[in-house]
């Protein structure tokens, strides 16, 4: 959008003008260069984002990814565990099949999308949205801490319902990431930085903690945590900038655009060098079947020989492993970010699956064979399995952007995710089912090992659907040329009428 003033100017977000501050000299900070100033670097580069982006934009991000995905997603992982454990008392197939459904909400995510575009609320496409997770989260995490004795169906509904609220913020959130990387393309990787940052320092924050509430509160009460993260999301709601609309045929011209993204989202799933790749990451996800709740029953079960882990230390290796994920996605920027996609594919989900021979070697106590106390191989266990769980998930996060035609990258991206999802709802629900056909209990762990085993191999034999998985560069474009071609005379069509109401303009 053009600046309409010479002067720094807010435009729709609220956001001043970028082509103003452009060549502005930054304002001159205590202390100058030296250490001081690399301490000062991210002060400025908030203060920066705040001032062409929007302050309440900014807090939007901050409070959405650091607050509520990053602190919330990770503290929730560690107090619903031990309550699922220690206040419902069920057993750890029937936790790992209803962990399905908190996945649901997310298999919806372009759902929300289309509803936050379409269906403004008295002219607002974003607030009530925030309003509504916000509320949503915090009566259900309410209703949880607080009444004793709830039904696992009546709990699994207020699970579901801080789950919900969570996707739709993010959702909410995305959408005004796109607008505003549309309006200011340059700022783009940093509000990427500010996202991962935020969710990386929260979770961080979240695991930390998650063990000492759960320990002096219980896992009942430190769950009323989770209302906090919501509650500010309501606030949110109130007072992030967006201006109000009053056209009343957007809903028409957006359904339009919706009608169309969806055809060219199944038109583009016809192509074999979209739909291969596509399937290899959905059973790359689905085979890798989750075996967390028997492993999490085990390892903090008291009874000896098992490790009997407090939930400070619960809290404090899931910390570790946080860390660990940000040294992955350096590692994968540093050192592997140029290789081709089925070479680095091959390796890491190789990798993957040897390094799930550190879950069974600790569940066998061959650990303590060789000496290795428990506190010190679940800590190396937590911070292998995060670094390459990281350097396999990013090159598949990159080759779905790839994969995304021009003009519905957003609709499709959002189906791959959707696809993604599904993946892992079926490894959790194929990962209770081993577990009670193994017959692991709350208290019988003896053929846990056989359910890590079965995993392990599972694992390995998705390599042998790594030919669907193209041998292109990282860098390479993927999108057929037939997309490619549609979609430029579709621009050069669009020009054309631009030209010829440009004339009929200025000739009158």
């Amino acid at each position: 959008m053009a600046p309409r003033n010479a002067r720094t100017m807010l435009d729709e977000d609220g956001a001043v003008e970028a082509d103003v501050l452009v060549g502005e000299p930054e304002p001159p900070c205590c202390g100058g260069g030296g250490l001081w100033g690399v301490v000062l670097e991210p002060v400025r580069w908030v203060r920066m984002l705040c001032r062409e982006l929007g302050a309440t934009f900014v807090a939007g991000v901050v409070l959405v990814y650091g607050l509520s995905q990053g602190f919330a997603g990770s503290f929730f992982r560690v107090a619903s565990d031990y309550y699922w454990k220690d206040v419902q008392r069920v057993q750890p197939a029937t936790v790992q099949f209803l962990s399905v459904f908190f996945y649901v909400p997310w298999v919806l995510k372009p759902l929300w999308g289309v509803m936050t575009d379409v269906f403004p609320v008295r002219g607002y496409r974003r607030r009530p949205y925030f309003l509504f997770s916000g509320i949503l989260g915090t009566i259900s995490a309410a209703i949880v801490a607080t009444f004793t004795g709830l039904p696992v169906s009546s709990a699994v509904l207020c699970f579901v319902g801080i789950s919900t609220a969570v996707a739709i913020a993010d959702v909410t959130i995305d959408a005004c990431i796109a607008k505003n990387s549309i309006d200011k393309p340059a700022l783009a990787p940093d509000m990427q930085s500010l996202c991962a940052f935020s969710s990386s320092l929260g979770a961080l924050i979240g695991y930390a903690t998650s063990g000492m509430f759960v320990h002096h509160l219980g896992a009942q009460g430190a769950l009323g945590m989770m209302a906090l993260p919501p509650a500010m999301v309501v606030f949110l709601g109130f007072f992030i900038y967006e201006l109000r609309t009053y056209q009343h045929n957007v809903k028409e011209k957006v359904l339009n655009k919706v009608s169309g993204a969806v055809k060219g989202m199944v038109g583009t799933m016809k192509y074999p060098v979209v739909w291969k790749p596509s399937l290899y990451m959905f059973l790359s996800l689905a085979l890798s079947i989750s075996t967390h709740e028997g492993q999490f029953y085990w390892y903090t079960n008291k009874t000896p020989p098992n490790p009997g882990f407090s939930q400070e230390f619960v809290g404090l290796v899931h910390a570790i492993g946080a860390v660990a994920s940000m040294v992955g996605v350096l590692i994968y920027h540093k050192c592997v970010k140029d290789y081709p996609f089925r070479s680095l594919l091959f390796y890491a989900q190789l990798l993957y699956s040897v390094s799930g021979l550190l879950d069974l070697t600790f569940v066998l106590r061959w650990n303590l064979t060789l000496g290795v106390p428990d506190a010190a191989f679940v800590t190396l266990e937590e911070c292998v399995s995060r670094v390459v769980g990281r350097v396999r998930l990013m090159p598949m996060m990159v080759l779905s952007t790839k994969l995304c035609p021009p003009g519905v990258e957003g609709t499709f991206f959002a189906l791959l995710m959707c696809i993604d999802s599904l993946g892992m709802l079926v490894a959790k629900a194929a990962g209770a089912v081993v577990l009670r056909v193994l017959h692991v209990t709350r208290t019988d762990f003896g053929r846990l090992w056989l359910a890590v085993l079965v995993r392990n191999l599972l694992r390995l034999a998705t390599l042998g659907a790594i030919c669907l998985v193209p041998t292109a560069d990282q860098t390479d474009v993927l999108v057929p040329r037939e997309l490619l071609s549609s979609v430029a005379a579709v621009d050069d069509e669009e020009k054309l009428q631009l030209a010829m109401l440009t004339s009929h303009t200025d000739d009158a």
